[in-house]
């Protein structure tokens, strides 16, 4: 199994074989996910699971895999939250963020948004076992008016990928997540645009909005929060290359 991995271009044959071997419960569902990992689908993918921030978040088909450098996301969030706090994650995929973030802050009130029905529903297996709920619509229009001034962390791993640069992405992503949760843009900004200006209609007095971005995109997400009369900083993980842009009322 291992050199059939390998040859399909998968440098960690072994640990991947190891991983599609503990996964796979019956002889003919791991011959299909070899075949599936071999044709290029995303790992988390094919086990129906990806690791993150210390959990296991369950996936599907088609849904956005979650990064490693978002823990970094969690990590400043969590930082600034406490128990209690109403958590909303905007664009929130799979639930990932906003998993680890009460699985770390403890009781909170949970709330996540995607546009994505496949990427809703996951959210929603993930984030049961948190009483989270999550809503289905585009950023914030299908969140409650009962939300709005009360949320005292709203995070948001946006797409910020520039819209040219999607055929540079590697197969993985570019075939096999939804375009929704990868393109930005025409300057990979358009989405982060829409979130720090709703981020005033929901924060709490003392909330903050962290969003993920680049490297090379930061001062212009520092921009666009700073325009909505926040105070604006900036965080980063160079060993995850990881940048957080941090605003607070």
């Amino acid at each position: 199994m291992a050199d059939r991995l390998r040859a399909a271009g998968c440098v960690f044959a072994e640990d991947e074989a190891r991983l599609l071997l503990s996964a796979a419960d019956h002889p003919a569902r791991l011959a299909e996910m070899l075949e599936l990992r071999c044709a290029g689908h995303p790992l988390e993918q094919v086990v129906g699971f990806a690791e993150f921030a210390g959990l296991r978040i369950a996936l599907a088909p088609g849904v956005f895999v979650p990064r490693r450098r978002s823990e970094f996301l969690v990590e400043r969030a969590a930082a600034l939250g406490t128990p209690g706090t109403v958590v909303l994650d905007l664009c929130c995929g799979s639930g990932a963020i906003g998993a680890a973030l009460a699985d770390r802050l403890g009781e909170v009130e949970l709330h996540a948004a995607d546009v994505d029905p496949a990427a809703a529903a996951c959210a929603r297996r993930n984030l049961a076992p948190y009483g989270g709920t999550v809503h289905l619509g585009d950023l914030d229009a299908p969140l409650p008016r009962a939300l709005r001034g009360r949320v005292g962390l709203l995070v948001a791993n946006a797409p910020y990928v520039p819209t040219g640069e999607i055929p540079l992405l590697p197969p993985e992503a570019r075939d096999h997540e939804p375009p929704v949760a990868l393109d930005g843009g025409a300057d990979g900004l358009a989405v982060q645009h829409r979130v720090a200006a709703a981020a005033p209609r929901w924060l709490a007095p003392g909330g903050h909005l962290l969003i993920e971005t680049s490297e090379r995109q930061a001062p212009a997400t520092t921009a666009l929060m700073a325009d909505q009369g926040l105070t604006v900083r900036v965080e980063q993980d160079e060993d995850r290359d990881a940048t957080v842009v941090i605003g607070g009322f």
